[in-house]
């Protein structure tokens, strides 16, 4: 079934042509990745496509009653309301469903009338709808509903459009990079939710392995044109490859042909015949093939740094907590030289604080770190770099150096190192305040880079690159013979770049893998779980709905203690929350804070319990 067509659909900023004379079609049950360089188009084709943006030229035809859903990177969300009132307050056509039965439930003279509301429930499956939204903000970690949206984070806020776009059930959902700000745990979970359910998709994502697991088609805008591939993310990579080998062959076959043909020009016939006068005209046809290159860049770099000594970092049970929150306990490695380890494991438990220690940037709370003396470290945060008023892209990196010093006497300047991380020369000149927030990530990456580190550290390198720059800063990677530590939710970018993980399980407690994480994924899938997972089926039954949402598979009394248990744990998430700012704000002494931090010992171990039992009733509802 043709869910929309796009006919001939040009759009432009100024003198900047993004894209011209674009046509596709979406068809129910197509899972669309739509890859191409940032800059070029890609915000702007998914704004056309969800209706928030206009075309300059040509149509988006929609099939009739067609339900779009759209994730924008940064979500317009009003934040006065709480987060359970955000999923109120949305478009979504199932609450409407809901209201309509409710107010036949109180007309219910009507028989028709309650008939009518009451299919349309059952058509809509809108009986599980409570269920539902609070499993999907659960398994986003957005568990206390009551939060103003104000007070969220921007990846909280990413994950609650998230959260919403998933509840409309749309026909068609439109995502822009929608891995951004989650775990490994929760992209793991949406590629499952996205392969058992019947969502048809266009989406684009730099998550090489979400393209790998969830799509069924690539789209790519190259130069200007469209190419579609009906396959996965390797599939795409195969046929790319193919498609750029004969364009190369046919580019070189129009250069021999255009040798030819010019010297025919020069030498000026004097007989202008019909068929000379048409050759003169063919002539720019191949001069323009003859002509044609492509803007891939490749980083082939023999770097001459410091060479790394016999001791480079070493570690020595060494641990860190804050308050009651233990995030490694006595942990103990050497690094060696040209090591490179990935760093993997769930939002708040001690990766950056990790990579901190190591720097010297903070100091364990017992161990010590021992550098070595020829170490040099370049560390890329989160936090991106500090910009001067009107600075231009060159003075930033200019500001770090002016050249990196190759091998055989050889150099590379901060221009041309800016060219291989595409910034073109005029680029260059651009003011930073006019760059997108993906190029001041590139731009970020080439103040690091052009110290000539033997030590890198990268803290989420990958988080708005876009896939052709990721294959630079990959390239780039691959050939650096300096230590190297990695944290990335980026699963295809990890399995590329590093030898073994440091896996932070949480409670202290950091594993060292000895693999990529293609090869922890299968160590992990085949080690039994502990706990039996709640499954996303059915927990509420036509009736319960009517009855007074009461809960399947549950008694009277456990029905009540689970409705408590929820509002017990938003409580006392609550009050964690509060006491633990309280210790960042409050004077204490030290009698004080001992007594506060075994009150929030208390709130903790409550969570923990009322959380436990929680899930064994979920697990109870949902059996059968």
């Amino acid at each position: 079934m043709n869910y929309l067509s796009v006919e001939n659909i040009s759009k432009s900023y100024g003198e900047r042509i993004l894209f011209q004379h674009i046509s596709f079609g979406i068809n129910a049950g197509q899972k669309i990745g739509f890859v191409a360089k940032n800059g070029t188009g890609k915000t702007s084709m998914l704004n056309i496509l969800s209706g928030k943006e206009a075309p300059d030229e040509g149509n988006v035809v929609y099939r009739k009653n067609l339900t779009v859903a759209f994730l924008s990177q940064e979500p317009n969300l009003d934040p006065k309301l709480t987060i359970e009132e955000t999923i109120f307050a949305s478009k979504n056509p199932i609450l409407k469903i809901i209201s309509t039965y409710e107010k036949a439930l109180q007309n219910s003279h009507d028989a028709e009338l309650y008939q009518k509301a009451f299919d349309a429930m059952d058509a809509n499956n809108a009986w599980d709808f409570e269920t539902r939204y609070k499993q999907i903000l659960f398994k986003l970690k957005l568990e206390d509903l009551s939060q103003k949206v104000g007070k969220l984070s921007g990846g909280q806020k990413k994950r609650l459009a998230l959260a919403n776009a998933l509840l409309t059930q749309p026909d068609l959902l439109v995502m822009d990079e929608p891995t951004n700000h989650l775990d490994l745990e929760m992209i793991e979970w949406l590629e499952e939710l996205f392969a058992k359910e019947n969502f048809t998709l266009f989406m684009v994502t730099h998550d090489r392995y979400f393209l790998e697991r969830v799509c069924n088609e690539i789209v790519e805008l190259d130069e200007g044109k469209l190419y579609s591939y009906k396959g996965n993310y390797s599939y795409y990579l195969e046929k790319r490859d193919a498609r750029i080998e004969n364009e190369a062959t046919e580019t070189a076959k129009a250069k021999q042909l255009y040798k030819k043909e010019l010297d025919w020009m020069r030498r000026q016939p004097k007989a202008r015949t019909t068929k000379s006068k048409s050759r003169i005209d063919d002539f720019s046809d191949i001069k323009s093939r003859a002509h044609q290159r492509r803007n891939d860049h490749e980083v082939q770099l023999e770097l001459n740094m410091e060479r790394l000594g016999t001791k480079v970092v070493e570690l020595h049970n060494i641990s860190k907590s804050f308050d009651e929150k233990k995030l490694f306990q006595n942990f103990e490695h050497n690094f060696l030289r040209g090591e490179r380890v990935g760093i993997i494991g769930k939002n708040g438990t001690g990766k950056s604080t990790f990579l901190n220690i190591v720097t010297g940037n903070m100091v364990p709370d017992s161990g010590k770190v021992v550098i070595g003396e020829t170490v040099k470290f370049g560390y890329y945060t989160q936090k991106g770099i500090a910009i001067k008023p009107g600075q231009k892209v060159i003075d930033v990196v200019r500001d770090f150096g002016d050249y990196i010093p190759l091998k055989k006497g050889k150099q590379i300047s901060a221009q041309q190192l800016l060219e291989r991380f595409l910034f073109d020369r005029k680029k260059q000149y651009d003011f930073v305040d006019k760059l997108s927030g993906g190029e001041r990530k590139r731009l970020y990456l080439c103040t690091v880079l052009i110290r000539n580190p033997n030590f890198l550290i990268l803290d989420e390198p990958t988080n708005d690159l876009d896939i052709v720059t990721l294959n630079v800063l990959e390239s780039f990677l691959l050939d650096f013979p300096g230590c190297l530590i990695v944290v990335s939710h980026d699963r295809y970018f990890m399995d590329k770049i590093v030898d073994h993980l440091f896996v932070f399980r949480g409670d202290g407690v950091i594993q060292d893998f000895p693999g990529n994480y293609s090869d922890f994924r299968t160590y992990e899938d085949s080690t039994p779980s502990e706990k039996p997972i709640p499954s996303e089926s059915d927990s509420k039954t036509k009736n319960d709905w009517k009855d007074g949402n009461e809960k399947a598979k549950l008694s009277y009394n456990e029905q009540k203690e689970y409705k408590k248990l929820e509002k017990e744990i938003a409580k006392l998430e609550k009050d964690r929350e509060t006491l633990q700012n309280k210790f960042a704000t409050e004077n204490w002494d030290g009698e004080e804070i001992d007594k506060q931090s075994q009150h929030l010992q208390k709130i903790m171990d409550a969570i923990d319990s009322k959380t436990e039992r929680w899930f064994e009733l979920s697990a109870k509802m949902e059996e059968g």
